[in-house]
């Protein structure tokens, strides 16, 4: 079976996308049509811009939306997902590879999305640190330890966690991991608390918008990080990615599921390998890809 994973925040880069603007009509399209719907041109940003324009939340998102969805489309029939699933923001694209969601709603959802987590990283200073080399289990007991809010955020592969709080309470966890025996415990260069109760109030304006989009019945199952199963009810999809926002995603599980449910192929459609290198850490024996346009 062919599982098809898309990619998340942090695999952006300047340039992504261009070769399909310059080759294929459809994407040129598709890339116009999504500078209308966001009021500005993103693709200026993303085939000219430096690496802190486009590391603004409010564009990366879009952006590895874009990118990701719009080479999906120009695969034509080669496009044939059995099993979809994306890390974070990419399983927005996942969505409009399976049906659920079309292009324009996608988009319209990933940007209110990226603006209602910018905003909420602004009202408290919050970050999110990388936890290398402890099980699972220790992880989340020091969490709970730790004074403050600091949780799990994404379990990326067994022995890479990322954790997720406030300032003081994500250094003082980074400080315990280290103690116990962690490889690393470094605090990354973001701007906020993703996958943390600090996300409550972009979780209820992203709500709203979900409400007011249609989703559709898909054409396969969705794996979606809050649950880690095969999904296929519109409403369920539409409860998970609410969720999603103040809940951890869990990768290495979604990915041990998709394997136990017959995955055979991983191909993954959007800028980077980063999602390739997770699979095989998960697995060594599944076959992972990229996408080689003729």
């Amino acid at each position: 079976m062919n599982a098809y994973i898309f990619p998340g925040q942090g695999a952006q880069f300047v340039g992504m996308g261009l070769d399909l603007y310059e080759k294929y009509p459809l994407a040129q399209e598709l890339f116009e049509k999504a500078n209308d719907i966001l009021g500005f041109s993103i693709t200026d940003i993303m085939f000219q811009g430096t690496p802190d324009e486009l590391k603004q939340t409010k564009v990366t998102q879009p952006a590895i939306y874009l990118h990701s969805v719009i080479l999906s489309k120009v695969m034509g029939d080669s496009f044939k997902p059995d099993m979809v699933a994306g890390h974070s923001l990419g399983e927005f694209s996942a969505l409009v590879a399976n049906g659920a969601l079309n292009f324009e709603d996608g988009l319209k959802l990933v940007s209110q999305r990226a603006r209602a987590m910018q905003k909420a990283c602004e009202l408290q200073p919050s970050t999110m640190a990388a936890v290398l080399g402890l099980e699972d289990a220790l992880v989340e007991k020091l969490c709970e330890e730790t004074e403050g809010i600091v949780v799990p955020a994404n379990y990326n592969c067994p022995g890479q966690l990322v954790i997720s709080g406030e300032v003081a309470a994500i250094q003082a966890a980074c400080e315990k991991m280290k103690e116990a025996g962690a490889r690393r415990a470094l605090v990354l260069p973001v701007g906020g608390a993703f996958h943390s109760p600090l996300m409550e109030p972009a979780r209820e304006e992203l709500a709203a918008a979900i409400a007011a989009t249609q989703f559709k019945e898909p054409s396969c199952p969705v794996y979606q990080n809050v649950t880690t199963t095969a999904v296929t009810g519109s409403k369920e999809i539409q409860e998970n990615l609410i969720a999603q926002l103040t809940a951890p995603v869990k990768w290495t599980q979604s990915v041990q599921q998709m394997l136990a449910d017959g995955a055979k192929t991983f191909t993954e459609i959007g800028p980077g390998k980063v999602l390739q290198g997770l699979v095989k850490k998960i697995d060594r024996s599944a076959e992972t890809q990229g996408v080689e346009l003729t």
